[in-house]
């Protein structure tokens, strides 16, 4: 299965039998569109740009910080009390754990103060400690106490200043070329959260119109049209250039704004989120930020762009491919049993669904030989047939008759971790009956899964396995991946043959 997604015609082209003249006086429009569209570019690549060097400020100012401190507490001999090599390692990676080289909404060196001084302080115990255990460092663990608070106190104070700098260059660049912003809903709360953004230019989100399939009526004052629903949202996308999405309480249909949300994230967008209750302003994060006085909270990249993802597919690779050796004894002796209990075939091949709903050949251990193709396609479940002998049984309740799916995640076609794969029939019935299922497959699919190591294999609810793959898929981590890896191992020893 493909999604088609609608193609935007460039603007300007010419027709292709247009005589000389003709040509000419429609080649004019045609240069300017695509002036227009080589400057939207232009823009886009800045914009681009300049949210890579705020973070890189960033942490330029702190490295200054760092020398400019140690520097300035030197002793009577001329050598720095701290050396940066001692501080650096340790105090920007705590940094970057606390979201403090994150872009913000709201910029402020005072609101970051207490994380500063308290990552500053660990970095300086590290120091100390370090000099005190290794030679040819400046043995800080004698220095005077003062000296050491004068230490803390500079690296402080450099740091903060040297990111009040920057906030004051970059509201100054937010205001001067802010950057087209879709608003997700049309109410009054969307309302009112466009015209702060329009009034109050430092934020750098500048609004081009609403996104809402069922708006409410605008009153007078509005200044921004409605675009349309979510069958708009990757054309205006593409139009405008939109780098940013504010979503607001207040749309007609809340599937359809999740699903919106999906698509812009997918799409490269920076999602924002306001609330319509004041009580979100108490969460506590990185990732929370206020507009204007509207609590604000920003939503995670998507599983596959975030960092960790290509690692996940290096250990899928590594795992998979060193379990195909080791327990090749094991699955010989599957092979084996199947053979003489079923006959030959010992392999099952069944039609999935993948990543972005594609479908790729799965690979199990046959158990049952069903009467039909018709038969493999759309029966549920087999676990309480009474066609299949002791060897199926046991191969299904052990779970070994999925092992061969090793060579699958191996392939590419699934993961260790991900959502279970389900054929293209009940896919289709599914996504039908669940607006929220065929989100599923906006990761690979996987050996186990979230759903599956809360109880929720066989004949479960198919709406509950939903919604755990997808909070699989938002929260999605290398951590959360080995979590529940060790608690399928804890199933594997208690099986139910589900």
């Amino acid at each position: 299965m493909t999604i088609d997604h609608e193609s935007v015609p460039r603007p300007g082209r010419p027709l292709p039998n247009s005589r000389r003249t003709g040509a000419a006086i429609l080649d004019r429009p045609a240069r300017t569109a695509q002036a227009r569209s080589s400057a939207a570019v232009g823009r886009h690549r800045r914009a681009l740009r300049s949210r890579a060097v705020v973070p890189g400020a960033l942490l330029a100012a702190d490295t200054l910080a760092v020398c400019a401190a140690t520097g300035f507490t030197a002793d009577r001999t001329g050598q720095p009390l701290l050396g940066a090599v001692a501080v650096l390692p340790l105090l920007l990676p705590l940094n970057l754990a606390a979201g403090l080289y994150r872009t913000r909404l709201t910029l402020s060196a005072l609101d970051e103060l207490p994380a500063l001084a308290a990552r500053a302080t660990v970095a300086l115990a590290f120091a100390v400690t370090l000099s005190a255990c290794l030679e040819g460092l400046p043995d800080v663990a004698a220095a005077h106490p003062l000296r050491l608070l004068a230490t803390l106190a500079a690296l402080i104070l450099f740091a903060s200043g040297g990111r009040a700098l920057v906030y004051r260059q970059l509201r100054r660049a937010r205001g001067r070329r802010p950057s087209p912003t879709l608003v997700l809903g049309a109410g009054q709360l969307g309302q009112r959260v466009a015209a702060v953004l329009i009034e109050h230019r430092e934020y750098g989100l500048r609004p081009v119109g609403f996104l809402d399939a069922d708006p409410v009526l605008l009153g007078p004052d509005a200044k921004l049209p409605v675009l349309g629903g979510r069958e708009v949202l990757e054309r205006e996308i593409r139009r405008h250039r939109i780098h940013h999405v504010v979503a607001t309480e207040g749309a007609a249909d809340e599937a359809e704004t999740a699903a919106a949300l999906r698509e812009a994230a997918r799409l490269g967008c920076h999602i924002w989120l306001v609330p319509a209750l004041r009580e979100y302003g108490s969460v506590t994060g990185s990732d929370r930020d206020q507009l204007w006085g509207f609590p604000c909270l920003k939503l995670g990249r998507p599983a596959l762009r975030r960092r960790g993802w290509p690692v996940k597919r290096g250990l899928d690779i590594l795992a998979a491919g060193l379990s195909l050796i080791a327990l090749s004894p094991v699955l010989a002796a599957c092979a084996l049993a199947v053979r003489f209990d079923t006959g030959p075939g010992v392999l099952f091949r069944q039609q999935r669904t993948g990543l972005d709903g594609k479908s790729f050949t799965l690979l199990k251990f046959r158990t049952l030989r069903p009467s039909s193709e018709h038969e493999s396609a759309t029966r549920w479940n087999i676990s309480q047939d009474h066609r299949m002998g002791t060897v199926g049984r046991l191969l299904r309740r052990t779970s070994l008759d999925e092992l061969p799916q090793l060579w699958n995640v191996l392939r590419g076609d699934m993961s260790l971790v991900g959502p279970r794969p389900e054929r293209p029939y009940f896919v289709m019935r599914f996504g039908q009956a669940y607006p929220e299922y065929a989100d599923r497959h906006r990761v690979p699919v996987g050996l186990t899964g979230l759903a599956q190591v809360n109880g929720l294999r066989g004949d479960t609810s198919i709406e509950d396995r939903a919604r755990y793959d997808n909070r699989y898929i938002e929260g999605w981590s290398l951590w959360l991946d080995t979590k529940i890896l060790l608690r399928t191992a804890v199933l594997l020893l208690h099986p139910d043959g589900s």
